[in-house]
């Protein structure tokens, strides 16, 4: 079943990821992992630009991905204010591969509603990982949890990051179903 078009908080829509979307997404994707770089100590390539290596798995059978567009407030022209991307359609669960919103639009229940329309639409036992020194992801993900799955009904366990042993393990909220 695919996810026409989702209304959302703050004026905004989610919809699926067109085929001439996806570099918007790896636009998007720099954003991201900016976000994500004093957590992991990140930095940009002699390109200028963050690793971008896991979007090469999507679009795919087994990954998706999902753009929540607003009007910019200086054209009117739909502008994307979030993105979410999916793994594990064919799998026995769905890991949530990444998740962005835009900084001036975050705590206004955009971020909510964009990770609630994704679990809904990809229905089936999820999983969301974050970093040990990222504690308002951590937050925002146990909320989402909650909502989702429901007090109790998700587990966080820990996992070792592959190839960086001398930093601290992920984080990994996983539904009951």
């Amino acid at each position: 079943m695919a996810l026409e078009e989702v209304p959302l908080p703050a004026g905004a829509v989610l919809r699926p990821v067109r085929a001439d979307q996806w570099g918007v997404v790896a636009w998007l994707w720099q954003a991201f992992r900016q976000d994500l770089s004093p957590v992991v100590g990140g930095l940009p390539y002699s390109d200028g630009r963050y690793g971008a290596a896991p979007l090469r798995d999507f679009p795919s059978r087994d990954g998706a991905g999902h753009l929540a567009w607003r009007p910019h407030p200086n054209t009117g022209e739909d502008a994307p204010v979030a993105f979410a991307l999916v793994s594990g359609l064919q799998a026995d669960h769905r890991p949530v591969a990444a998740f962005w919103v835009a900084p001036p639009l975050r705590r206004t229940g955009l971020g909510t509603a964009v990770a609630l329309a994704l679990l809904e639409q990809h229905a089936g036992p999820w999983e969301v990982g974050f970093q040990h020194d990222d504690p308002s992801a951590g937050r925002f993900r146990r909320r989402i949890a909650d909502a989702a799955s429901g007090p109790g009904a998700w587990t966080e366990t820990e996992a070792p990051v592959p190839h960086r042993p001398l930093v601290p393990p992920d984080h990994l909220i996983r539904s009951a179903m």
